[in-house]
């Protein structure tokens, strides 16, 4: 059901394993951005990604390392790939679905209550009426939001224009686990091994493209309009096991 192929940046590699694939990452350094992927959407325009609800992705995977030792951002999921790249992609707002992985001192809290950075089921849709509609108010949300009442008050208004809806998924990630993603038309739902982990009615309509991914970068995107992006230094070799269903 799913042809992915590989791609890879810097010290990034991809290699077929008896089950499925290892994504690596060698140690690197933080001048080089390093990124093991595999996908299914190079090549195409946004319009023609692949995939709509509604739709069931299975994954078995495991990781080197433990939340907080493995260095980076990982993951797997649908997502409509919003950043300007070689093949002619304008920018977008973002768009996904998915189990997606940051460690310190990526800072991505975007969901009240939920730490901004671990291992996480997560859906983000910023197109929509409501973020085009406040949009031109972020400057001062971004002060106000840095007043804790204000913050709780305000806030979840910021939440629902992204349409962000995020839980912890709190399991060892050097073991196998089963995750599964049940991406609906008026819901989406996380398992891990069977246990529902989120249930949310955001649902990104699509099209989206499916991505499977292990780099060393890091974010900080905070509603107190605290913005920075870069890249870490891995000093042992990472990898992320994948089976797909």
């Amino acid at each position: 059901m799913f042809k992915m192929a590989p791609c890879t940046t810097g010290m990034g590699k991809v290699e077929a394993t008896s089950i499925g694939w290892r994504l690596r990452l060698p140690p690197t350094t933080n001048g080089v951005y390093s990124n093991a992927q595999l996908d299914d959407y190079q090549g195409r325009p946004r319009r023609a990604f692949p995939w709509r609800p509604p739709l069931t992705l299975t994954i078995r995977a495991r990781f080197s390392h433990e939340a907080g030792e493995l260095r980076g951002t990982a993951g797997f999921g649908f997502w409509n790939s919003p950043y300007p790249t070689a093949d002619a992609r304008l920018p977008a707002l973002p768009r996904a679905v998915w189990f997606f992985y940051a460690s310190p001192p990526s800072n991505m809290a975007l969901a009240a209550g939920v730490p901004g950075h671990g291992w996480k089921a997560a859906v983000m849709d910023a197109q929509r009426p409501l973020f085009y509609l406040l949009a031109s108010a972020a400057p001062a949300g971004f002060v106000l939001m840095r007043f804790p009442r204000l913050y709780r008050a305000l806030w979840p208004l910021g939440q629902r224009a992204l349409g962000v809806a995020e839980a912890e998924a709190r399991v060892s990630l050097t073991a196998w686990h089963t995750y599964t993603i049940a991406w609906g038309a008026q819901q989406t739902r996380f398992l891990v091994d069977g246990a529902e982990v989120l249930q949310t009615p955001r649902s990104p309509a699509g099209p989206l493209g499916l991505v499977i991914w292990l780099d060393n970068q890091y974010a900080i995107v905070t509603p107190q309009g605290r913005f920075r992006g870069g890249l870490l230094t891995t000093e042992a070799e990472q990898w992320l096991d994948v089976e797909i269903s």
